[in-house]
């Protein structure tokens, strides 16, 4: 279908060099991404429902452009997402969420931190053999199916310390997102923050002004979610 096509343009944004020409599933799937990040930040379970629809709309974007181990993230945060809607929708006996919003207890922090600078210095060394394993992996499942592709040819990374950082923060953000942890917005504060000024430097404006204003959701939803975990009695780096 024409929709679900990299080439059917909505709009050519004049930002940047050459300008941007945004598709409609770009558009779309934009979209949902920003309307589940907002539902997220308000606690609302119907986050997950955008958030499906995003990474599906996202990972056929890949699939068109060859960018085959960001599909497989995909594939991972759609997993996330439905793990995500099934733990924020469990409840109590009085009808109640199990969930509640609060900070991570001080070893599960310190344990999330370490895992975090290990994963980013050892992607930083090898995203390139990562990708490469990534792209080959997704390849062969792809031709298990019966779809005609092949290993693109792959270039090596152009920030391959702020794009692994991305990587593994991401992975991580979503996890503590799921359990309804606050620390997952002050990673995606930081992840964004990253996406701007990497896509400002490349001239990719448009990019850079979409993530600005996830910028602004991650830091709302920062605000709310501490704002909720002192509510529940929670505070930062507390004993377990």
């Amino acid at each position: 279908m024409d929709f679900f096509s990299t080439s059917n343009i909505l709009v050519h944004i004049p930002l940047g060099k050459g300008g941007y020409d945004l598709s409609w599933i770009e558009a779309i799937g934009t979209i949902f991404g920003l309307l589940c990040i907002w539902f997220a930040s308000k606690e609302k379970l119907i986050n997950y429902p955008f958030g499906l629809i995003n990474v599906t709309l996202f990972a056929i974007i890949f699939f068109q452009i060859q960018l085959y181990a960001s599909l497989l993230l995909q594939v991972f945060f759609f997993g996330a997402n439905i793990y995500g809607w099934y733990a924020w929708s469990r409840q109590t006996a009085d009808q109640q969420a199990e969930l509640q919003i609060r900070w991570l207890p001080r070893g599960k922090a310190l344990l999330w931190g370490a895992i975090c600078v290990a994963g980013i210095l050892m992607m930083s060394f090898n995203i390139d053999r990562v990708f490469a394993a990534l792209t080959l992996l997704a390849v062969n499942l792809m031709q298990a199916l019966g779809l005609n592709v092949q290993m693109p040819e792959l270039q090596p990374d152009a920030f391959p310390f702020w794009d692994s950082s991305m990587m593994v923060l991401s992975i991580v953000a979503m996890l503590l997102m799921t359990r309804k942890y606050v620390e997952n917005w002050l990673l995606w504060v930081v992840i964004d923050v990253i996406s701007v000024a990497i896509f400002a430097y490349q001239g990719v404006y448009a990019m850079a002004l979409e993530y600005l204003l996830l910028t602004l959701i991650a830091l709302n939803g920062s605000w709310l979610w501490i704002k909720s975990a002192k509510q529940n009695g929670s505070l930062p780096l507390h004993a377990a």
